[in-house]
């Protein structure tokens, strides 16, 4: 029997391109929901996001049950989590884009402005980059994929590091805690680097 794969709808991911992109690594049971019964029952999450942390943190939460059903899922049934882009970004405690906003608080952080150190850098940081793991590095590999984000996440957990990318200084480009991993990169986006990671993320038994 297939797995169940929960790609968390809640209004605010590019959902197309990140189910036909787990579907291209191999999942067979991708389940596009906001039921939280359903993701209650899931054997894996996905949590994508685009747009502001606040809209995003708003939206999630105005999903009657939804949050509550993942953290019943992922803090206690230890299912596998994937969070992208926003979806990462909200596993911080909060957001400071148009004010402070809490987030789910999975892993220690803050997601502040990417600041200009130096005038030839530009923000957003869009396009391809260099992803470099750290010593937790999970699931993830050396390679180049596709980021676009103005904020980054400041962790106050440094063992939650799983990787870096470098944009006028270095800049968080995934973290992981146990079964939850947040890559602030596409992987939808980062062709053969991004289909391997979600390939390993399907296979990944925390």
């Amino acid at each position: 029997m297939a797995e169940v794969l929960a790609l968390v709808d809640y209004g605010a991911g590019n959902l197309r391109s990140v189910a036909n992109a787990l579907k291209a690594a191999g999942a067979e049971g991708v389940t596009v929901t906001a039921d939280p019964d359903v993701v209650r029952a899931a054997d894996r999450i996905v949590l994508p996001g685009v747009g502001a942390f606040k809209a995003c943190a708003e939206a999630l939460r105005g999903v009657h049950g939804l949050v509550e059903a993942m953290e019943e899922r992922v803090l206690v049934g230890a299912a596998p989590f994937l969070g992208i882009c926003v979806g990462m970004q909200l596993l911080a405690d909060r957001g400071i884009e148009f004010g402070v906003t809490q987030g789910l608080g999975w892993i220690g952080g803050e997601v502040r402005p990417i600041e200009r150190t130096d005038p030839a850098i530009k923000v957003p940081h869009m396009g391809w980059n260099d992803v470099e793991p750290g010593r937790h590095a999970s699931l993830i590999e050396p390679g180049e994929a596709y980021f676009l984000h103005s904020y980054h996440f400041v962790t106050e957990e440094g063992g939650s590091v799983a990787a870096m990318t470098d944009h006028g200084g270095g800049l968080v480009a995934a973290v992981a805690r146990d079964n939850i991993l947040g890559v602030q990169f596409h992987p939808e986006k980062s062709q053969d680097y991004g289909l391997a990671l979600l390939a390993r993320f399907l296979g990944w038994k925390p």
